[in-house]
């Protein structure tokens, strides 16, 4: 897996991690972490987010030095936990320390006297519909994956040899390893029920999915059909196409399942086929919302000739008026009518705690 070198790009990843982790049916806590060596005015030296189901709930940088809500429903926890902000934020200011101090560090283990590096760092756990746990904890530097933790083991895996040198230094102290673990497996576990519970409104709904099949001419005598589906939440959705009832997966391209700004989700499933074969072939939506599948057909656009009918009578209408508008007009000033002018008016760590410097 690889890290963008940059928070513009954090969503990227993000969206390549969680992959069909949002919904009811399963759900995800994860943070990032980026360090930067060299800051400008649109990119921190060191950004802090917080995501549930995809969704931001929490920032950190290391210009505002606090963490701050990103989303309504996490504000809940000032009820249930006054010290929140306050705890999260002393934790990132000494996470924003260790990361400056291992920036410094990687720059000397890889011999780079200067220019950009960052380095990044992703934690957080995963409740998927059976019952069973994931979990994620890297580390990444200059967009390549650097070191990871092996939860059964209790041990690093270094990808590199250069990475061999963090992997000892952290090994020395196995307690972290074990802090890591109770983390991921619990503590991380506890803190995701709560976020699901805080923003149940927004994170458990069910929109149910718009659908269509458009129809575009192709060469050699195929056209294409694109299902289309929109508007739907949670993430999690099957579009398939079939032909004569069983599934069909020849000639089809799928595009990834991609946000609105909205909160909701679109997808599309195209497939190539023989114009003569069209009506053998039809689009299945399955979503959570739905009580049974959508199934979609593509259907030729209603006959336009009424409007055109339509259009040519109004057209005729404003002719004849107008020239009867303009008979009317020159008689009057034949007979010397003047017409009038007119004017126009106007408790633990949500994050997982601190980590050390690599």
């Amino acid at each position: 897996m690889r890290f963008p070198g940059a928070p513009a790009l954090l969503l990227g990843a993000l969206a390549l991690l969680l992959g069909g982790c949002d919904g009811s049916s399963s759900h995800s806590l994860l943070y990032f972490h980026t360090a930067v060596s060299e800051p400008n005015q649109g990119l921190p030296q060191f950004i802090a987010v917080g995501y549930v189901d995809g969704q931001l709930f929490s920032q950190y940088d290391s210009v505002t030095k606090r963490v701050q809500p990103r989303a309504p429903w996490i504000k809940k926890v000032d009820e249930d936990d006054p010290q929140y902000w306050d705890r999260n934020t002393q934790i990132c200011r000494n996470n924003e320390e260790a990361n400056r101090v291992s920036l410094q560090n990687l720059r000397r283990y890889y011999n780079q006297s200067g220019g950009f590096h960052s380095l990044q760092w992703l934690q957080g756990c995963e409740l998927r519909e059976d019952g069973s746990k994931g979990w994620y904890q890297q580390e990444a530097y200059d967009g390549s994956d650097y070191i990871a933790l092996d939860k059964e083991t209790l041990t690093w895996t270094a990808v590199d040899p250069t990475a061999q040198i963090t992997k000892e230094k952290w090994e020395k102290n196995p307690a972290y390893a074990q802090r890591k673990k109770e983390y991921l497996e619990e503590i991380c576990i506890k803190w995701l029920q709560r976020h699901l519970e805080y923003g149940k409104e927004s994170l458990l709904r069910r929109d149910p999915p718009v659908g269509k099949v458009t129809r575009k001419e192709g060469y050699d005598d195929r056209e294409t059909l694109v299902c289309q589906a929109y508007g739907f939440y949670p993430k999690e959705i099957d579009v398939t196409w079939r032909k004569e009832g069983e599934v069909w997966q020849e000639g089809t391209f799928h595009r990834s399942v991609a946000p609105y700004p909205d909160g909701t989700y679109h997808a599309w499933l195209s497939i190539e086929i023989d114009p003569k074969e069209r009506d053998q072939y039809r689009c299945h939506v399955d979503h959570a919302s739905l009580g049974e599948p959508l199934v979609l057909a593509w259907e030729a656009p209603a006959s336009n000739l009424g409007l055109i009918i339509g259009c040519v009578i109004v057209a005729l209408f404003l002719i004849v008026a107008g020239i009867a508008g303009a008979w009317v007009y020159n008689k009057k000033r034949q007979e010397g009518y003047k017409a009038a002018s007119t004017n126009d008016g106007g408790s633990n760590s949500s994050g997982g705690g601190s980590n050390p410097a690599v």
